[in-house]
């Protein structure tokens, strides 16, 4: 009654171990794919709206896969994507080429306190929102930002002036 009666049908894979492959293949770089047309803040930092676009691309990815009844099915499955994560790992590791491809390169989106407006709109980065990530980081003004990149992951990285030399520096080009 707590058993079931026949333990192949938990275990034993219903589909094609190599259509489960494939299918696990094709899945995991078109979301790749899909996660690099994003703009960078989408996958660094989700927003509720960001969090159900990701759920709701898994659960398409799901039934792409096929509904599976066994967990050997969902193992496969599983052991496809973690090879292609550590191919892609790898790949991306050594080769700057698939380092392009496979990852964001950081964005400059303040250069000696002003805003580069033209990036922050591709990143579609508004300036409250950056106002919000430089008071987080406990900095008052962008002029106290000699450079502000939207990183790879989505993250925003600060780089501040000395305050004594950087800053002089600042001050003689604006007289």
């Amino acid at each position: 009654m707590f058993l079931p009666d026949n333990w192949q049908s938990v275990f034993i894979p219903e589909y094609a171990i190599l259509e489960l492959v494939v299918r696990g293949i094709i899945l995991y770089f078109f979301i790749l794919f899909m996660l690099r047309v994003l703009t960078r803040r989408t996958t660094g930092e989700l927003t509720a709206m960001d969090l159900v676009f990701v759920l709701l691309l898994a659960e398409a990815a799901s039934h792409a896969m096929g509904d599976f009844t066994t967990i050997g099915d969902g193992i496969v499955m599983l052991l496809v994507f973690m090879l292609c994560n550590y191919v892609v790992n790898q790949l991306t590791y050594h080769s700057k080429f698939f380092q392009k491809l496979f990852e964001h390169s950081p964005v400059q989106i303040i250069d000696s306190g002003k805003l580069n407006l033209k990036n922050m709109r591709r990143e579609l980065l508004t300036k409250d929102e950056l106002m919000s990530h430089l008071r987080e980081n406990g900095i008052e003004d962008v002029n106290e930002v000699k450079k502000a990149f939207v990183e790879g992951d989505g993250n925003i990285s600060f780089i501040l002036f000395d305050k004594q030399n950087d800053q002089a520096d600042v001050d003689k080009k604006k007289v």
